[in-house]
């Protein structure tokens, strides 16, 4: 570039540079462009966050920007990673810990193999040596990592990786497969207690025992080999540890925000409720000890510091991250997940509180403050500002030509990612697609599926989907009217069997009548008609299913006539999963969306009040909405939550408590 060119870069002003980088007429390789002044030199206060956030959403450029910037600090040597003793030790050679601030075990004083591990010391921006970074265990380091668990005195371990992604091994599980049946790594034996499952992550509670392997006196007669055969073992010292499992943020992708955001609170809250004396560092780990750890690092470590200081300093801790170890985050779209999650917490704040309060902040919400809105207003317009928007691309298969007929609406149409793909063959005429999403619950991912009351044409598809996904149960919110085209009847209304598309029959074994329930037991037979799977000797059993139908929301109504015949029916499908291991539920309205919503989010927050005591409304409608932004889509549906949660727990815990303390 000639000198004049470049004068008259510098002249131009910067946000028109940034649009010029946005739009690629720039590249990124000049530092003369004068766009680092836009990079945070200084801690940003957090009620400032969301106008850098703003400026970065304007052009996204900036991610890129500090990203690199960031990349450029000074790299430290690996000569102990590097070391051919060591090399297997590591899952790959790009992630490996600095000379300088990594951990060192002490073989004198455990079985490790050497004093080396691929583990680093990394600092929070408040706490010295607050984290521990380190690869996910394999089969020739596992007994190195328990080691260093226990010499480290680890306060817990934050695992963000599944064992097996794909058919891939991502991490070794280091732990017993099931509870109070110990496994042995070195000197070291690990029982889990207890196992806490959650849609997003489990907590495991482990104990883990150091032995002290006794040799017998030197003068002791012992036939030539039997010398260590006749050792015995002492226990030296026991300790209970947490494991904070979070188990749906596969590699190359970011979670949500909001299920992190609950992940890092859960594991803060746990940890200083049993915190007993002086505790050494989190142990965070993902498969290679990068990428997500460096994630969770950024946002625990900036959460930590606004609520100390009221300040965020991404960019600052980005630096920090990857002068400590090489790879913290791995890449942009990392990165801007950093700021994203950041800027939500900032927005949302706290969204819980114990339940014990639910009569009192429910009459606080519904007053209007300053700017003439309501709690409940406010909180539902921080709901629909973050609804995810979904192209036609992500909803292609609801698109094609062969499935558009197969919605009611194509402006409500599910995303490939998470809608149920149809497994039963039945025809060549047929496809996998049904105009269904998955929704998940609060102890299980995955927990119902929401659909639309099916069209004449889909009656099959329904059923298909209910047998292949071995559905425990089936509801239904609405009552059409009788002898419907529109909404054609679906169920066999009388005793006899009734046939739904080429391959479906369904059985009626019994019917109830409840107060404004209806319940109806089916079987549901599945014919083969693949030519394949007949050659192959396929057999396809039969499988129960129970439907139950709420009779008192008309369908001119937004909310139904009775909420305690709404919340009995809730507690009438829990009882019968528990007798049919858990499968998901189905959740039927006239549209796919409306209603649905309301059981979705009610049932979550009622198991959040039984599990944890405590009420989040708004965090339970956003993760509801993450798939089908249409649900919840009034705010008449989002107050009614917070009426159902109250019914719950006036009318249904409380009694549940005085019958469990007068046992």
């Amino acid at each position: 570039m000639s000198k004049s060119a470049g004068t008259s870069l510098v002249s131009i002003p910067t946000a028109i540079k940034l649009s010029m980088l946005n739009s690629g007429l720039l590249s990124l390789s000049s530092e003369e462009h004068g766009v680092l002044s836009t990079v945070p030199s200084d801690p940003v206060p957090v009620a400032r966050f969301q106008k850098l956030c703003d400026q970065r959403r304007k052009f996204p450029v900036l991610f890129r920007v500090e990203f690199q910037t960031a990349a450029k600090v000074e790299v430290h040597s690996c000569r102990h990673a590097n070391k051919a003793v060591n090399r297997d030790k590591n899952q790959t050679v790009k992630c490996v810990p600095y000379d300088y601030n990594r951990v060192v075990l002490d073989p004198s004083k455990s079985c490790a193999t050497g004093d080396y591990i691929n583990a680093s010391h990394i600092d929070s921006m408040l706490k010295p040596n607050a984290y521990i970074v380190t690869q996910g265990p394999t089969e020739t380091t596992v007994t190195d990592f328990w080691c260093m668990v226990w010499q480290e005195r680890a306060s817990c371990i934050v695992m963000l990786t599944k064992t097996f992604d794909f058919i891939k091994v991502m991490c070794l599980q280091y732990w017993p497969p099931t509870m109070d049946h110990p496994e042995r790594y070195g000197d070291m034996e690990i029982t889990v207690l207890r196992e806490e499952e959650l849609a997003n992550f489990h907590i495991r509670t482990l104990k883990v025992v150091r032995f002290n392997r006794i040799l017998p006196p030197a003068g002791e007669n012992t036939l030539d080999g039997q010398h260590s055969e006749l050792a015995k073992e002492e226990i030296l010292e026991e300790r209970t540890l947490l494991q904070f499992h979070y188990t749906e943020w596969p590699s190359h992708t970011c979670p949500f925000s909001n299920s992190i955001l609950e992940f890092r609170r859960r594991v803060r809250m746990v940890v200083a409720s049993q915190r007993q004396g002086e505790q050494g560092p989190c142990v965070v780990h993902c498969s290679d000890g990068a990428g997500r750890s460096g994630v969770y690092l950024a946002i625990d470590a900036n959460l930590e510091l606004a609520e100390e200081e009221d300040c965020f300093d991404v960019f600052g801790y980005l630096k920090k991250l990857r002068q400590s170890r090489k790879g913290m985050i791995d890449n942009v779209d990392q990165y801007k997940f950093v700021y994203d999650t950041l800027e939500e917490h900032a927005i949302c704040g706290p969204s819980w509180f114990p339940v014990k309060e639910l009569s009192q902040r429910l009459r606080a919400k519904g007053q209007r403050g300053t700017n003439k809105l309501s709690e409940y207003q406010r909180e539902y317009q921080l709901i629909c500002k973050q609804t995810p928007r979904f192209t036609i691309g992500d909803c292609a298969g609801g698109h094609r030509g062969d499935n558009r007929e197969k919605n009611r609406d194509v402006l409500v149409v599910p995303p490939d990612n998470s809608r149920p793909y149809l497994t039963s063959f039945q025809g060549n005429n047929f496809t996998d697609y049904i105009n269904a999403v998955f929704v998940d619950g609060y102890t299980k991912p995955r927990e119902y599926i929401v659909t639309e009351w099916p069209l004449k044409h889909t009656q099959g598809d329904l059923w298909s989907m209910v047998y292949d996904y071995e559905a425990a149960a089936v509801v239904v919110l609405c009552v059409p009217p009788k002898n419907s085209q529109t909404y054609p009847p679906f169920w066999p209304e009388g005793r006899h069997s009734k046939k739904y598309g080429p391959v479906f029959t369904i059985d009626h074994i019994s019917h109830n009548e409840y107060s404004n329930i209806r319940t109806w037991v089916f079987r549901i037979n599945k014919k083969i008609v693949s030519l394949t799977e007949l050659m192959a000797g396929v057999k396809a059993p039969p499988r129960r299913v129970q439907l139950f139908q709420l009779t008192c929301w008309p369908m001119d109504h937004k909310v139904p006539t009775s909420t305690n015949s709404l919340v009995e029916l809730m507690n009438m499908v829990e009882r019968w999963r528990q007798r049919c291991d858990y499968g998901p539920v189905v959740v039927i309205s006239q549209d796919g969306h409306s209603r649905n919503g309301v059981y979705c989010a009610a049932n979550a927050c009622i198991e959040q009040v039984i599990q944890h005591g405590e009420v989040d409304v708004l965090q339970a409608v956003r993760t509801v909405r993450r798939h089908r932004p249409q649900l919840l889509s009034s705010m008449t549906e989002y107050k009614y939550c917070y009426d159902l949660v109250l019914h719950y727990v006036l009318h249904y815990l409380n009694k549940e408590v005085e019958a469990a303390s007068k046992k």
